[in-house]
């Protein structure tokens, strides 16, 4: 009995969360400084852990598994969870892991830029009421009926934002066609482990969402130009001291102010990359 569990603790050691840790650093490298790798190597060896489907698509690809992770890395997305799905897919007759991004990571983008106070996204439901006319209405009117037992199946689903100024972002809003064109354009979404299988309305808020994203701000590009640009403001509002006059120097010293003068560059602190 000893000797089996030794085995299975060598073998889980020597499987994709030992190679996960060992690439701990790598993984670091390319995060946004907001992320903690220690927590998000937990959180990536943990969801290998819970699922022996995807532990074994990993194993069968290790490099797939890293490239999914080093993209969740980049984004400063959660592993494992509905900010960034990692799920075994078929690929030439095999499993491999797959990573997809979630509605709640693009939503986390889109706040981690600072430009919005609020993102809203919603499924309509059959039994639900719901208008919106472009132009003439700046937001969707949704009523539900939450005594409903049933509100029927999916029919439509919105995404928008409100700016920090208060002004609404543009609305979009997707039918059911629509999202099943882009589930047909989605790798693996015919795969029973698939999230558009498994968590299908949190697909149709995923799609909206990222839709969203190309009408607002998702980068801390952002963010930092906003600091740069009342840095700058600042500067040209602050008195700049006067300068004291050059005192004579005895005949062979050389100045400190005389020569050639190289510039000094300061890394800016990093505001994190989306």
């Amino acid at each position: 009995m000893t000797e089996t569990v030794t085995n299975a603790v060598a073998v889980r050691d020597a499987g994709p969360g030992a190679m996960v840790e060992h690439y701990r650093g790598d993984l670091a490298q390319v995060m946004p400084s907001h992320v903690r790798p220690d927590t998000f190597v937990r959180l990536a060896v943990g969801a290998l852990r819970r699922d022996r489907n995807l532990a074994q698509a990993a194993q069968n690809n290790p490099a797939a598994l890293m490239g999914a992770l080093m993209d969740a890395a980049q984004l400063g997305l959660t592993p494992g969870s509905e900010q960034f799905y990692l799920v075994p897919r078929k690929v030439k007759g095999r499993m491999e892991v797959q990573g997809i991004r979630g509605y709640q990571g693009e939503i986390e983008l889109i706040y981690r830029a600072g430009a919005v106070s609020s993102v809203i996204v919603e499924v309509v439901r059959e039994s639900d009421e719901f208008r919106y006319s472009p132009g003439r209405d700046e937001r969707p009117q949704h009523e539900i009926n939450w005594d409903a037992a049933d509100r029927g199946p999916l029919r439509l689903v919105y995404a928008y934002a409100v700016m920090k100024d208060g002004a609404t972002s543009k609305v979009v809003v997707l039918n059911r066609a629509q999202i099943q064109a882009a589930k047909a354009m989605s790798q693996g979404s015919d795969s029973p482990y698939s999230p558009w299988q498994r968590h299908e309305e949190a697909m149709w808020m995923k799609t909206a969402a990222h839709r969203l994203t190309k009408w607002v701000p998702t980068s801390a590009e952002y963010m930092r130009e906003q600091l740069r640009a009342q840095a700058e403001v600042a500067a040209e509002h602050t008195p700049v001291a006067p300068t004291a006059a050059p005192q004579p120097q005895p005949s062979g010293v050389v100045s400190d102010e005389e020569g050639p003068i190289e510039a000094e560059f300061v890394d800016e602190p990093d505001g994190g990359a989306a």
